[in-house]
């Protein structure tokens, strides 16, 4: 199961990582709403392709969108783009809407929004749930690149 991956990685990375079990949710907003949380509190981690083959992850807060020229600034290329789902889910072993950076098949490098800060909730490998970590103690255990790539 995708969430045993995550706590395992989580466990291995030294990170204290709290699974949620929640309904269901039609958006990002309904799963902020149902977990009594801000939409900014909830982390989107989004698989971004690179043009040679290869992906990165971005960390984006929840209320905010990917800057695409910020984020290719940050990276250091010319193109990225969002993968398909089918794509997403091969690459890294996880559904769109369960994606995280902990227990993904592959390590890739992470580029996480500089507004991310305190407790926050992602996606924690399996539809129905939802990972709690410190955002700061997660980037660092990540060796997350720190910038701003959202607007």
């Amino acid at each position: 199961m995708g969430s045993e991956r995550v706590t395992e990685a989580a466990e291995r990375l030294g990170l204290d990582v709290e699974l949620v079990e929640r309904p269901a949710a039609d958006s990002l907003e309904g799963a902020a709403a149902l977990l009594g949380l801000d939409p900014a509190s909830i982390v989107k981690s989004l698989v971004v392709a690179r043009s040679h083959g290869t992906f990165l992850f971005a960390l984006v807060p929840g209320d905010r969108q990917i800057a695409w020229a910020k984020l290719r600034a940050a990276v250091g290329v010319n193109k990225l783009r969002l993968p398909s789902a089918d794509e997403a889910l091969a690459a890294t072993g996880y559904e769109r809407g369960t994606i995280t950076p902990l227990g993904s098949s592959t390590a890739w490098p992470v580029f996480a929004d500089e507004r991310i800060t305190g407790r926050i909730a992602m996606g924690a490998g399996a539809h129905g749930f939802s990972a709690f970590v410190d955002g700061p103690a997660l980037l660092t255990a990540l060796d997350a690149r720190v910038a701003d790539i959202s607007s």
